[in-house]
């Protein structure tokens, strides 16, 4: 029988080794290797090609979503199963969207995780419950904001905080410190609210933030 060859990403001793010893005792899975940051997470890749990356979000150097990115990208073969403590749709959307075929929190039960592994390796999709919940209800928000509704009531609360500290005047790499992110996932959020708000550049952005009082004259 051929195994699923796992690698795990976590920043986190303890973490990689609790689902090393887990993943174990299922028979079609094998874990070929572990990273503790995106940056190591590409090349143990390139190394060790495994079949299904377990990719924690919130790492040093470089993080899961940024990881993500250039994983589907460089090795379209090897699936992502993001698996993180975070649900909310700051991190679940993102990462569904750098190319991951799974999001698990670690809340979830082992049972679910070694499921959530085997049913990517499989070519299909797997969302935690509180993952699917939160997708439901990002797309009942933006089918319910139309017309004349506000479009700054369709921005999440992580594009709210972007977008003033942006008019602030801060630097991506400023910006990625206060929120503890990457630099490239703050120009993510930063082009997203401007779709939302179909706004184009600074200037405009700075004239909303004012006539929105988010920022004062």
């Amino acid at each position: 029988m051929k195994k699923i060859r796992v690698l795990i990403v976590d920043d986190h001793t303890l973490v990689r080794d609790g689902i090393r010893a887990l993943l174990e005792l299922v028979a079609d899975i094998e874990v070929v290797g572990e990273a503790t940051n995106g940056k190591e997470a590409i090349e143990k890749v390139e190394q060790l090609v495994p079949d299904v990356v377990l990719m924690d979000l919130a790492m040093p150097i470089m993080g899961g979503l940024e990881a993500t990115r250039r994983i589907r990208k460089q090795f379209p073969e090897t699936k992502v199963l993001a698996l993180t403590q975070y649900d909310d749709s700051d991190y679940v959307i993102p990462v569904i969207e750098a190319g991951a075929r799974g999001f698990v929190t670690k809340m979830a039960a082992f049972s679910e995780l070694a499921s959530a592994i085997q049913a990517v390796y499989g070519g299909d999709s797997y969302l935690s419950p509180s993952a699917a919940a939160v997708l439901v209800q990002e797309y009942q928000q933006k089918t319910t904001v139309e017309g004349d509704k506000d479009p700054y009531q369709q921005l999440t609360d992580r594009e709210r905080e972007v977008l003033k500290l942006v008019v602030e005047g801060h630097t991506a790499r400023q910006i990625a410190d206060m929120l503890v992110i990457s630099p490239k996932t703050v120009e993510w959020y930063k082009t997203s609210l401007m779709n939302k708000l179909n706004i184009r550049n600074k200037t405009d952005l700075i004239k909303f933030a004012i006539r929105k009082g988010i920022i004062a004259t």
